[in-house]
């Protein structure tokens, strides 16, 4: 008896894998082993940077926080530093868009952060 050959599902697998990685360069759009290898190593870029994103925008968030602070006298860990011994509980997403919208708004807390560190 001769031995089956995977056709029907080989034939899938392999359009799914292609049609993932439409758009690539080159080979890595046709032929399905170099596809294969794109495809993996994108899932695994992927996985990779959804955990780099949340650092990368804590670190934005970070910067812009400490930009706007120095405008107000403050550096940022005396400025977090203040505002946490007011029990002011705002994350620094928030805290970033502030200093983003309204400048006022941020002086004002910066103000009370002072207010707490003297």
């Amino acid at each position: 008896m001769p031995r089956s050959r995977p056709k029907v599902a080989a034939h899938r697998r392999h359009k799914k894998v292609l049609k993932f990685t439409k758009g690539q360069y080159g080979t890595k759009s046709k032929l399905f082993r170099r596809a294969n290898e794109a495809m993996l190593k994108s899932l695994f870029y992927a996985t990779r940077d959804r955990r780099n994103r949340k650092r990368d925008f804590r670190s934005l968030w970070i910067t812009r926080i400490n930009a706007a602070a120095r405008l107000s006298g403050l550096s940022y860990s005396r400025f977090v530093h203040g505002l946490r011994l007011a029990n002011v509980q705002v994350d620094r997403k928030v805290l970033a868009d502030i200093a983003v919208r309204d400048a006022q708004a941020f002086a004002q807390l910066a103000d009370l952060a002072k207010a707490q560190l003297s």
